[in-house]
């Protein structure tokens, strides 16, 4: 399940992130739950507040350019996914 933890240095997260502004610029959708038994995979995410909680962070960038991921947020789990069929972080967000 992604757990996942907004970090504030680059050097404590796993990958940067930028969050683009239209679902087809994104290489993942991702869906945020309220609990932690409702993650699933890399695209369903609870936001953790502590390391040890979390089985992915992230840094969140402003510029695509930067990033090593790019996602949008949807509305509902079904929307999430990866859009980016042979990407490098592809299972390593849920772990």
């Amino acid at each position: 399940m992604a757990k996942i933890l907004e970090v504030k240095y680059e050097h404590q997260a796993d990958a940067r992130v930028c969050e683009v502004a239209h679902k087809s610029q994104a290489d993942l959708c991702w869906h945020e739950v309220h609990y932690p038994a409702q993650a699933s995979g890399d695209a369903i995410w609870f936001m953790v507040a502590y390391a040890n909680q979390a089985s992915f962070k992230v840094l969140r960038v402003k510029h695509a350019s930067l990033a090593d991921l790019k996602i949008f947020k949807v509305a509902t789990p079904e929307e999430a996914g990866w859009n980016t069929k042979d990407h490098l972080l592809i299972g390593k967000l849920g772990k």
